[in-house]
């Protein structure tokens, strides 16, 4: 399976509760993607004085399934789905499907 969508990408959440939200991917779990500031969770955290840790209750970005985010595309302004082509130079790179452009730079 190709990476359509890769860890540091520029996303947006089609779906679910932070439906539109835009963020950074900060890391890829198979399947999953971690977005940075969306699906947001409490979490109660035990203290733990070893390793210095406070106790309390923290915001914990939870994983979305990568069909629930799309890569953000800055020209058209929205999220767009991702191919793959190769360069003459024999370099496969994705693209976006609505304008052709080159992803990775």
């Amino acid at each position: 399976m190709a990476n359509r969508i890769r860890k540091g990408d520029d996303v947006i959440v089609l779906t679910g509760k932070d439906k539109g939200k835009r963020g950074t991917v900060l890391s890829m779990l198979g399947d999953r993607v971690i977005v940075e500031n969306t699906n947001l969770a409490k979490k109660h955290v035990k203290p733990n004085p070893n390793k210095g840790e406070q106790g309390g209750i923290i915001d914990k970005e939870m994983p979305l399934h990568v069909s629930n985010v799309a890569l953000y595309n800055p020209t058209t302004d929205k999220g767009d789905r991702v191919g793959f082509k190769t360069l003459d130079d024999g370099r496969k790179v994705r693209v976006f499907k609505s304008n052709g452009e080159v992803v990775d730079v």
